[in-house]
């Protein structure tokens, strides 16, 4: 065989199978069920608060920095998982990423002081969580797919929001009949459940099993790792701050964060505790949020697909911003149809805005756009953890959370405008207007 040959040999694609069902389904199916598993972490922060201050005596203003270290970082490592999934693959980052999940809340079983929260809640599930974040999903959507990005991208966010489904009650009901510890624990078991399906199941690219991506009219060959991970994405983020729609989009989405993770995730249950409403009665109707959650964002994928962009994300930002403003008057002992029609409204409102802004960074920035979404979101994780601090500190000094309802309903409204700053030209790309 010639070198010729030989060439040609390597850059054709094996015969395609005649499976009915497309391999990138499937591999769409286990990062669902992963980032399902690895929701129990992001289920567990507002039911500790009340726990937390009556064991030892800490204010929510310290349990609540504990929680924005852990926001915050889960944000910050996204662009760094993303680049170290480019250059080790998929299937290792996200493995080492739910292990050390595991390690970190299983070790909080044993703390007794709030420096060791900060580390093992904050740090050690944080750089854990920042790793299975949503850059992970704009990987697996990026590669895997040409067609139907925006609906795949909706359903894999989605994810979250059923396991927040799945662990709440669960988890609210452990903490009730036994302690915050066996949530603790539970939350560790949850994260190694998955690592061995991560493992077995969960495939880099395409050109592993010999397929193109769905929906593409060519075979795409595996990429070389790249090396230099943490350089790329720091590459990557010098090249994005240079142009408008970064900034608004990361501005947008840090609103995003401080209305959604770090304002209901967070203080939501106490806030209804404060009320009187049992704490079980308040994570269910945080797990029925979670509900709705996958009904709006698989929706809003199906909608990126077909409408502009940067208008879905204006009206989401919007309706949010109006729910958040009448919420302290739906607050009280028992839960009644205002405060259901609150729940859903705002379950369809939760995380619909990431398909659109992912379809942006995706026309924006092209191959780097999972890299320059991993920033965006760590800009929504660092909103997040300033209204998870700011919340327990407003409660702290004010007694109530009523002013933080507002300034996010404020926030949602600035988010809006913001929205419309990004317009998409003829061409498809976007820019400032």
């Amino acid at each position: 065989m010639t070198q010729t040959t030989e060439a040609a040999a390597v850059q054709q694609p094996p015969k395609p199978t005649r499976a009915r069902v497309h391999r990138a389904w499937f591999v769409a199916a286990v990062t669902f069920v992963t980032i399902i598993g690895a929701a129990a972490f992001r289920s567990v922060p507002g039911l500790l608060i009340d726990p937390l201050h009556a064991e030892f005596d800490w204010s929510r203003g310290t349990i609540g920095a504990a929680v924005s270290v852990n926001l915050a970082l889960y944000g910050l490592t996204a662009p760094f998982a993303a680049a170290l999934m480019d250059r080790f693959g998929i299937r290792r980052v996200v493995a080492v990423a739910l292990t050390v999940i595991a390690a970190g809340s299983w070790l909080t079983v044993w703390m007794t002081a709030a420096w060791q929260l900060m580390l093992c809640w904050g740090l050690l599930v944080g750089l854990g969580s920042g790793s299975m974040a949503l850059a992970f999903a704009a990987t697996v959507t990026n590669r895997w797919f040409t067609a139907r990005r925006g609906l795949v991208s909706g359903i894999l966010t989605a994810a979250s929001a059923s396991g927040q489904l799945i662990f709440l009650p669960l988890l609210s009901w452990i903490i009730d009949r036994y302690d915050w510890r066996p949530a603790a624990v539970t939350v560790a078991l949850a994260a190694l459940a998955v690592v061995p399906f991560v493992w077995l199941l969960l495939h880099d690219h395409p050109a592993d099993v010999g397929q193109k991506p769905y929906g593409a009219a060519e075979f795409v060959p595996k990429p070389p790792p790249v090396p230099g991970a943490a350089r790329r994405a720091v590459t990557v983020l010098l090249s994005a701050v240079r142009t408008g729609p970064f900034w608004l989009l990361a501005g947008t989405f840090a609103i995003c964060g401080a209305s959604t993770n770090g304002l209901i995730q967070t203080h939501f249950i106490p806030a209804a505790h404060d009320h009187h409403m049992p704490v079980q009665a308040a994570a269910s109707l945080l797990a029925v949020i979670g509900v709705f959650d996958v009904v709006g964002t698989i929706a809003s994928g199906w909608f990126t697909d077909r409408f502009e962009p940067r208008r879905l994300l204006a009206v989401y930002y919007a309706l949010r911003g109006v729910s958040l403003m009448f919420l302290p008057l739906l607050l009280g002992p028992a839960v009644h149809p205002p405060m259901i029609f609150f729940i859903v409204f705002y379950g369809l409102d939760w995380v619909a805005t990431v398909p659109p802004t992912l379809a942006l960074c995706r026309e924006q920035y092209g191959e780097d756009s999972a890299i320059v979404f991993g920033w965006v979101l760590a800009s929504h994780q660092v909103g997040a953890a300033l209204v998870a601090f700011l919340g327990g500190v407003a409660r702290d000094t004010f007694g109530s959370y009523d002013v933080v309802w507002y300034a996010s309903g404020a926030l949602c409204a600035a988010a809006a405008l913001m929205a419309l700053v990004i317009r998409r030209r003829a061409g498809g790309e976007v820019a400032v207007a």
